[in-house]
């Protein structure tokens, strides 16, 4: 009885744990599917030369607006895009946008960056969404106003008084005319024309109450006699329309590029 019994003992385990084998050999990885599109991944996509070298591209290739300058708007734009598996990019949006001017400078940033080194999951090659803040902040608080008190009476002894003014500084006869005036009376220093040398520098200067300009000085060098042929043509530039706080004019301190093109 003992010798028959042990055939359907075992035939008993074998039907019970074979249920269990093939369970097992059912737990695959799934592969990720061709065009899906991943938020989360087991490696992240990363820009090639690494992250740090990255915001320095996104530092050294801003080219703040005009527009926003004169208004004075600054804040971070959170732009989204996809890294495709050929480590290109692509669906480039902006999910938190600021001012329009900003977000297109944003969106230009991203779109002239370095290629990706693509995301991996679940042993393939994805494509990955992610998203890049690039902010914008004005050197020196362009946009605020050191104010006298009203009637011209100056401020008391040490304290300064930091207002919004009512109507910004701007240049007479607007914007477009200021800067067709640089354009017009710049000299390309010889230097920075020999080492093919250009971009922006950014000024800082005090619009006084009178309309000129004082305490100019770069803030943002290009080097080559770039700089100094900047503060040149601030120094000769024509006077502003002052900025006025309840019908009062006061200083305003401004920042502006000065534009070299070869």
């Amino acid at each position: 009885m003992r010798h028959a019994f042990r055939p359907f003992l075992l035939a008993g385990l074998l039907a019970v744990t074979a249920p269990a084998v093939a369970q097992q050999k059912l737990k695959y990885p799934k592969q990720p599917a061709a065009n899906e599109i991943y938020d989360a991944v087991a490696q992240p996509a990363v820009p090639l030369g690494g992250l740090e070298a990255y915001a320095q591209y996104l530092a050294d290739k801003q080219q703040y607006p005009t527009a926003a300058l004169q208004a004075g708007v600054q804040g971070t734009v959170t732009v989204t895009f996809v890294v495709e598996k050929t480590g290109s990019i692509s669906n480039v949006v902006v999910a938190q946008p600021v001012n329009p001017a900003l977000d297109a400078e944003a969106i230009r940033l991203i779109k002239g960056g370095p290629r990706w080194t693509p995301a991996q999951h679940r042993g393939g090659v994805v494509r990955q969404r992610v998203s890049v803040p690039i902010s914008f902040q004005i050197p020196g608080d362009a946009g605020a106003g050191a104010a006298t008190a009203a009637g011209g009476a100056p401020a008391p002894a040490g304290a300064t008084t930091v207002v919004s003014p009512d109507s910004p500084a701007r240049p007479v006869g607007g914007t477009d005319a200021f800067f067709e005036w640089i354009q017009q009376n710049q000299k390309y220093p010889a230097l920075a024309r020999q080492r093919k040398v250009q971009g922006r520098v950014m000024m800082e200067f005090i619009v006084e109450k009178d309309g000129s300009l004082t305490d100019i000085k770069p803030v943002k060098r290009l080097g080559s006699g770039l700089d100094e042929e900047a503060i040149r043509l601030l120094k000769a530039a024509p006077k502003w329309q002052p900025a006025s706080y309840k019908g009062q004019p006061l200083k305003q301190k401004m920042v502006l590029p000065v534009v070299f093109t070869l």
